[in-house]
C-alpha cells in the first residue's frame, strides 16, 4: 500500500493502491483524516435520520460517508476520472448505485464544513459537482450556524440561497430534491448539541 503526496497527479489505478481514505480530485489526492469533530458527527447523523424520513417512500436512497462517489467523463466506471466520499448523498436513481458506491451524480450532496475542509467544499467540490452536473449541493457551516444552498441551472450553480440560525443556534434549509414542494429541516448546533432538541418538518402538509 502507498500514499500520495501533495505535489504528485494521481489517477484511479493509483487510487486504489492507497492505504487508509483518501479523494481523488482533478488528478489530486485529498487525505480523509483526521477523523471529523463530534460536532460534525452530530449534524451528519441528524441529517441522515431526518433525510431518510423523508425520502423513505419516494423512490430515493440517502448514503452517509464512508461512502465513494465516481465520476466519469465518458461513463466509464471501471476507470473513472474522480472519486469523492461526500458527508451525505441522495440518490434518487437505483441504476446508479453499485457494490462499491454511486456511478454518476446523486441528486443531493450535502457538506458539513470542518477546518480541515472548508476550502475543499467551497473550491474543488463545488466546481466538480457543477461540472458533473449534482443537482443541488448544500454546504453546512456549523461555525456560521449557516446552510449554503445551491441548484443547478442551465449547468451551472446560479441560484443560491442562505439559511441562518438567525441567533437560535439551529440551521434551517429547504431541498426540491424529490419533491417540487420541498421540505425543510432544522438541526441544532450548539456547541454541545441538545440530542432531545431536533425536529424535522414537511412543508407539503
Amino acid at each position: 500500500m502507498a500514499k500520495p503526496d501533495n505535489k504528485g497527479t494521481y489517477n484511479y489505478q493509483d487510487w486504489l493502491t492507497w492505504e487508509g481514505a483518501w479523494e481523488l480530485i482533478n488528478g489530486k489526492a485529498f487525505n480523509m483524516s483526521p477523523a471529523p469533530t463530534s460536532l460534525h458527527q452530530f449534524i451528519v447523523g441528524e441529517l441522515h435520520f431526518s433525510l431518510r424520513n423523508f425520502f423513505q417512500n419516494r423512490k430515493c436512497f440517502v448514503f452517509v460517508a464512508p461512502f465513494d462517489v465516481y465520476f466519469s467523463e465518458n461513463e466509464q466506471y471501471d476507470l473513472p476520472d474522480q472519486v469523492v466520499q461526500p458527508d451525505l448523498s441522495v440518490v434518487c436513481s437505483k441504476d446508479q448505485i453499485s457494490k462499491s458506491g454511486c456511478h454518476g451524480a446523486p441528486s443531493l450532496i450535502i457538506e458539513v464544513l470542518s477546518p480541515s475542509t472548508a476550502l475543499k467544499d467551497f473550491n474543488e467540490k463545488f466546481n466538480l459537482y457543477q461540472k458533473y452536473g449534482v443537482n443541488e449541493y448544500w454546504i453546512v457551516d456549523p461555525g456560521n450556524q449557516t446552510v449554503h444552498v445551491y441548484t443547478l441551472e442551465d449547468g451551472s450553480y446560479q441560484n443560491r440561497h442562505l439559511y441562518t440560525g438567525a441567533g437560535n443556534n439551529s440551521i434551517g434549509y429547504i431541498s426540491r430534491t424529490g419533491n417540487p414542494d420541498g421540505f425543510a429541516v432544522q438541526v441544532q448546533v450548539e456547541e454541545t448539541p441538545k440530542m432531545n432538541n431536533q425536529c424535522i418538518r414537511d412543508e407539503t402538509g
